[in-house]
């Protein structure tokens, strides 16, 4: 059944969707709505969107609103995206580093993983000799579950250094023809975990030397930019990096924090 949704229905849709992830669906996003929704409408068989609403705001199916959350999150991605902060992360960071202590780093909208296990790449190559961990959350459940197999189809491995995809990649043989899997030494040192960052984030989750945020913040408005980026910072060490995407900026957002240069900033 092909559905439509009347403003109404799509005004209570983007309450919920900010409500519960800080997302700003704009008015535009219509289209996309019932495009990526009109499944489990019919999964149910309802005959409205105004049936799904009720639905899903009953309190009764978080399930079904988590698998609302992931339809209508974003979560476009690539190995090295944003190659500037790479090197910055090679020849500023860790070129720069004389202890043998654990280096930890968060890919704090880790998406399918790309992110987290291009900074793992990374560390490898400049850390032989010290311990280091990579962290990948998401609020996106189907997106983390995705990244922990960290398998991937064989065109997505563009941007990925020839030398880093020879070392670090596995090619999918036989019924994985066609993909290739992060090499085991590499993916043990890389964990992710559902996290909402509108929210307060457990303590548990520990202390990092740098925190990338990247292209997430334009779906926020500017107070859940704020809130979002207060709830990371007490995980930001003294003197760590935190990184935004190009497109993005902390002014205004925060004064907690030092801009090295456009997208970069440390921590004093």
């Amino acid at each position: 059944m092909e559905f439509s949704v009347t403003d109404r229905e799509f005004t209570l849709f983007q309450r919920l969707i900010y409500k519960l992830a800080g997302i700003c669906l704009a008015d535009s996003k219509q289209p996309l709505l019932v495009g990526r929704l009109q499944r489990r409408l019919n999964h149910y068989g309802f005959t409205s969107f105004t049936q799904y609403y009720r639905f899903l705001a009953g309190g009764e199916h978080p399930d079904e609103v988590q698998i609302m959350v992931d339809l209508l999150t974003t979560n476009e991605t690539y190995f090295f995206r944003e190659p500037t902060h790479f090197d910055f992360l090679r020849d500023e960071v860790l070129a720069r580093r004389r202890s043998a202590t654990l280096f930890r780093i968060w890919s704090a909208a880790s998406s399918s993983g790309e992110e987290a296990y291009s900074m793992a790449m990374v560390l490898a190559e400049h850390l032989p000799d010290a311990p280091w961990e990579v962290f990948g959350s998401d609020i996106s459940t189907r997106v983390l579950a995705k990244a922990r197999t960290g398998r991937y189809p064989m065109e997505r491995h563009e941007g990925i250094p020839p030398e880093f995809l020879g070392r670090y990649c596995l090619k999918g043989v036989r019924s994985q023809a066609g993909s290739f899997m992060i090499a085991p030494e590499i993916r043990e040192h890389v964990s992710f975990e559902q996290i909402n960052l509108t929210r307060p984030v457990d303590a548990a989750v520990g202390h990092f030397e740098v925190i990338f945020l990247r292209n997430v913040m334009i779906y926020f408005d500017p107070e859940t930019k704020r809130q979002v980026v207060a709830n990371l910072l007490p995980h930001l060490k003294p003197g760590g990096h935190f990184i935004v995407g190009h497109s993005e900026t902390l002014n205004g957002i925060t004064e907690a924090l030092q801009i090295v240069r456009p997208t970069i900033y440390r921590k004093p």
